[in-house]
């Protein structure tokens, strides 16, 4: 079993178990949370400020724009949080070369999980083959780093959704994701239940967009997240 493989079995687990440690009112979320700041506006002193956040509370990661990559790497070096690069980020429309090359200078940067944006327009012509394509493309460039897919779930049909996680299985990757967050929709549980039953145990399942409380977060790791993406992160885990 490969390492990518085991962490993703080790996140499937995490999820199965959530039921009981939910009920139980003691689950630990900041292993679970990417911290994340992706408006085009944040500054060295944001990106500085939320790595330092991400190692005083112990986050699974942090999420910037791929400029920003180099400098999260730097600042959580010696630290467990992972730093990830969003790739084609928030529209997914360039071209597949182009996001090919943006995961792998994110990877050189030293990002060590990229998520890009999957081609949506692609997706709702039923050009599935260059749907599976663009993801593939990511995936190779990336590797061995994890690759997530957002689907931008609030853009798509129900039916759309499932073919959209079911194409990011067979390329390869390793999450799906539901949203940038700048899409004017975020996570829901009912997409969350729905991703997760389309991957099955395989692959990881991000929520992301709109989580703001340790209630919102909770709800979807209930439903099947094995990552939550979001920016008010320290009041989600703060929360009693």
């Amino acid at each position: 079993m490969t390492e990518k493989t085991e962490n993703n079995a080790s996140n499937s687990n995490q999820v199965s178990k959530g039921s009981s440690q939910i009920e139980k009112g003691a689950i630990d979320l900041a292993p679970y949370i990417d911290h994340t700041i992706l408006k085009p506006e944040a500054t060295e002193e944001d990106i500085r400020r939320i790595c330092q956040e991400a190692i005083k509370y112990k986050f699974k990661a942090v999420c910037v724009n791929s400029a920003n990559v180099g400098l999260a790497a730097e600042l959580l070096k010696d630290y467990p949080s992972l730093p990830i690069a969003v790739v084609g980020f928030p529209l997914g429309a360039a071209i597949s070369s182009s996001k090919a090359h943006e995961a792998k200078e994110a990877v050189k940067a030293g990002a060590q999980e990229i998520d890009m944006v999957i081609n949506i327009g692609a997706l709702k012509t039923r050009n599935f083959r260059m749907v599976l394509t663009d993801i593939q493309t990511v995936v190779v460039a990336a590797a061995p780093c994890p690759v997530k897919v957002i689907i931008e779930t609030a853009s798509l049909s129900q039916d759309e959704k499932i073919i959209a996680c079911a194409l990011s299985k067979a390329a390869g990757a390793h999450f799906v994701k539901t949203s940038t967050g700048f899409g004017g929709g975020g996570a829901t549980v009912e997409d969350i239940a729905l991703m997760r039953r389309v991957v099955g145990d395989e692959l990881g399942v991000k929520a992301s967009g709109g989580i703001k409380t340790r209630e919102d977060a909770l709800k979807m790791i209930e439903a099947g997240a094995s990552r939550v993406g979001a920016s008010s992160s320290i009041a989600i885990v703060s929360e009693k």
